[in-house]
């Protein structure tokens, strides 16, 4: 009878003995994987950048790299820029003052304040002189040159009808001025003619002067000798096109040729259309006239030519009628692209404020007021 309840002890103490090592086996294993369920720090930050890299777009990591990339590239370009070539970059070229602007012509005041250093203006009936300020002065004339290249060509009488092709010869060499009419391009005399006058086309006169009878050479000679003949003894041309600076004259001596020039009905035509449409092989190319007045209603201009290097400054010339008077005008080395049309503009309502007989304004009146 007290062998039973040792037995039953000794069952118990077995069974908790297997109890607790089964325990203490299967702790282990589960705070291994209780370790595996929750990711540390480290893993969470890592899961998260993967998360957002995979939300943001494309182009934003591209513009980010381009970003660091152009960065690293300016670095690098200034790490071999020498700093003399900073320098030398950085540094601003002054502005060409002009041949009027060197003489000190611009000091020169007059009662309507006119930004040209150059001013005249007659009656082209009467040879009456309204208003003059340095009008002896001699300058360069720029593409004012074009109404002595026109006035000979029309002299001449050549065909008008004959093609001309444009060559390297005529491409410019002196300014490095730009054209539309590529070497090749062929025109009639009469095309270039009118893009001379209209548009002051330099690679047209220049075609216009290399195939005059005699060649580049005789149709200079020319311009001298017509310059001569009409009394303009201030006027010296060395090319057909007003880019050399050596071409030069006066206020006087170009009234004279504007005088002249309007004579002649094709001049006037070509000079005041206000534009012109040409055929270059399979292309159209429009022109315009280089001065806007012609396109103005309140303007009745029957011959007019422009003109800029900066040797020059801006140039006008204009045959025109205002109040029923017949007026010759000439404004030469003008400050700023626009003042030689308001120095025009400023002429012609001082001309319209005034008497029909109204007395001449001279150079020494308006040195007076000074």
């Amino acid at each position: 009878m007290l062998r039973r309840p040792n037995a039953v002890l000794r069952s118990f103490f077995q069974a908790l003995t297997i109890g607790v090592l089964g325990l203490a086996i299967s702790l282990p294993t589960a705070h291994a994987a209780e370790r595996k369920k929750s990711p540390s720090k480290k893993q969470q930050v890592s899961s998260a950048a993967a998360k957002q890299a995979k939300r943001t777009p494309v182009r934003v990591v591209a513009r980010k790299a381009a970003v660091g990339v152009k960065a690293s590239r300016v670095a690098a370009a200034s790490a071999r820029t020498p700093v003399r070539a900073v320098a030398a970059a950085a540094a601003v070229e002054p502005a060409r003052l002009s041949f009027g602007e060197l003489a000190g012509l611009h000091k020169v005041s007059d009662p309507l304040d006119l930004k040209s250093s150059v001013a005249l203006v007659i009656d082209q009936d009467t040879h009456e002189v309204l208003l003059s300020k340095n009008d002896h002065a001699v300058l360069p004339i720029a593409s004012l040159t074009k109404l002595m290249t026109g006035l000979l060509i029309m002299q001449a009488r050549l065909s008008m009808d004959e093609h001309i092709t444009i060559t390297q010869d005529d491409v410019d060499t002196e300014k490095g001025s730009r054209s539309r009419l590529m070497v090749g391009t062929t025109l009639t005399r009469r095309e270039m003619l009118h893009l001379a006058l209209m548009s002051s086309e330099n690679r047209a006169a220049h075609a216009l002067g290399r195939t005059y009878p005699g060649g580049l050479a005789v149709f200079v000679n020319q311009m001298n000798a017509k310059a001569r003949a009409l009394g303009m003894m201030d006027t010296r041309f060395v090319e057909p096109t007003g880019l050399s600076s050596n071409n030069q004259s006066s206020a006087r001596d170009l009234a004279v040729l504007v005088n002249v020039a309007h004579s002649d009905p094709i001049l006037r035509e070509f000079s005041t259309s206000p534009g012109y449409e040409v055929a270059v092989g399979s292309r159209t190319l429009q022109y315009n006239n280089t001065n806007r007045l012609v396109k103005s209603p309140s303007w009745d201009i029957g011959l007019q030519k422009t003109g800029y290097i900066s040797e020059a400054g801006r140039c006008l010339v204009m045959q025109t009628q205002i109040s029923g008077r017949k007026l010759i005008m000439v404004f030469l080395d003008s400050a700023g692209k626009f003042s030689r049309l308001g120095d025009a503009e400023r002429v012609r309502n001082w001309v319209e404020s005034m008497p029909a007989l109204r007395s001449t304004v001279s150079q020494a009146q308006m040195r007076s007021a000074n």
